[in-house]
């Protein structure tokens, strides 16, 4: 593919001055031309633009309303002011307006050349840290969910396709690996986004309990029931209603649950009257609910009515590929609270954290990171800072802080050229799917090495 060129708009209302950057910047950018402010600002609505050489003393619109004008639209595009006036105070007052530089008339070729390459570069640089994080957040995180796996891409696909149902969700998988987090982006994606997530932790609640904790109870139903109190059940009306640890539920409250959830009413416990309910149940558990089944721990009836949309998580050491971004977020989230300037990890560290096995899953690399950034006194982590040791040869070098920066770039690699696969290789249609800039895309792709064929 050939190199594209950046392009500037000059503008000007000297004619002669317009076809002297035309001959001397063909060379190495594509220049486009406007005798005008009001002819520049149409070109720039209808035109891509990467840098603009605009003189400040013009007819009707002069340089410094054309320069409010262009970064009201699009602060990303420099602009390089030219003066003929000894005067220099309105070219340095345009600079605190947003222009990048400016050159007094007449100018050198050669420091004008170098000046605009300075100026894209600047753009470039800002654009691929923008378009990074835009794209990595974009392909790695959904509702507070991060991942960049095969396991959480499909994660991701799946709760887009059950959140605008009604249909009870079980969600299965080890502690720690974001069981919550999975039902409240069901929450936030549902139509019932407005009304309210109701979580209860049926492990956390006594068995002589649990009824009055679901349904609610009315004042004299039992020792000590001073007054009416609202169950969950009626909290989370017109919303979603969590049960995590569902495997914890005694037996007699799952028999009372299976009624609730055929009859869609619910009843206070003393009270005489049948309540309607309108919740979507989404519940949670690490249990192997065949093995609590076969135990007779565990109704095989209600586990068919809770089980309709199952839906499994996948352990962290199973999606490795995902702990550098887990890192990078909490390092960065930990540093904020902190205070803290943790850079990264030295290579030999990254390498233990991946053959870490995580049975805690993300809840034991955030608390590991947390401590990390406490305790850390350098910038960056290293091997010694860890709190466990695994005996991890390593034949590549040097060691770098780099690790967390190559396993995020090479993420980015792999969307932008699946993205391009994907739209046969169209950076326009790739752009718009990646939701990012056409420009900032092909600046990624040079910057990347990346082309289309």
């Amino acid at each position: 593919m050939s190199q594209i060129k950046p392009a500037i708009l000059a503008v000007d209302d000297d004619q002669d001055l317009l076809q002297t950057y035309q001959s001397v910047l063909a060379k190495k950018f594509e220049v486009k031309i406007a005798n005008s402010g009001t002819e520049a600002l149409k070109s720039l609505n209808t035109t891509a633009i990467n840098l603009v050489i605009l003189d400040i003393r013009m007819p009707k619109m002069d340089g410094i309303k054309v320069l409010e004008q262009i970064k009201q639209e699009d602060q990303n595009i420099e602009v390089i002011m030219v003066t003929a006036s000894k005067d220099l105070n309105i070219a340095i007052e345009t600079m605190k307006l947003g222009a990048y530089d400016y050159v007094v008339k007449p100018f050198d070729v050669k420091e004008l050349i170098a000046l605009i390459e300075k100026a894209l570069e600047k753009r470039a640089l800002r654009q691929e840290n923008t378009s990074l994080k835009e794209s990595l957040e974009q392909a790695t995180s959904y509702c507070d969910l991060l991942g960049q796996s095969k396991a959480m891409q499909k994660l991701f696909k799946t709760i887009s396709s059950v959140a605008p149902t009604n249909s009870t969700v079980l969600i299965h998988g080890e502690s720690g690996t974001g069981k919550e987090l999975v039902a409240r982006a069901i929450h936030k994606k549902s139509s019932r986004g407005n009304k309210p997530f109701i979580a209860v932790n049926c492990g956390a609640i006594p068995e002589n309990l649990f009824e009055s904790e679901l349904f609610g109870h009315e004042r004299g139903s039992f020792t000590g029931a001073m007054e009416r109190r609202v169950g969950k059940f009626e909290l989370a009306d017109g919303g979603t209603l969590f049960l995590d640890e569902i495997g914890c539920m005694p037996a007699a409250m799952q028999a009372k649950l299976l009624r609730v959830l055929e009859d869609r009413r619910i009843e206070r416990l003393g009270g005489e009257k049948s309540i309607p309910i309108n919740i979507r149940l989404v519940s949670a558990t690490n249990i192997d609910f065949d093995k609590h089944i076969e135990e007779g721990k565990f109704r095989q009836d209600l586990y068919f009515r809770l089980n309709v949309i199952p839906i499994e998580l996948t352990p962290l050491r199973q999606r490795k590929e995902d702990i550098p971004l887990f890192l990078n977020y909490f390092i960065n989230k930990f540093n904020k609270i902190l205070n803290k300037n943790i850079h990264g990890l030295e290579k030999e560290a990254m390498a233990q954290i991946l053959a870490y096995s995580w049975p805690g899953n993300v809840r034991e690399l955030q608390n590991m990171v947390e401590r990390l950034v406490v305790l850390s006194e350098g910038e960056v982590i290293t091997k010694e800072d860890l709190p466990f040791s695994l005996e991890i040869e390593i034949e590549d070098e040097p060691l770098s802080p780099s690790g967390l920066k190559d396993a995020l770039e090479n993420f980015e690699i792999e969307k932008i050229k699946t993205t391009l696969a994907d739209n046969s290789g169209n950076i326009t249609q790739a752009a718009k799917k990646l939701k990012m800039p056409r420009s900032s895309l092909i600046s990624r792709m040079r910057a990347l090495g990346i082309s289309v064929n």
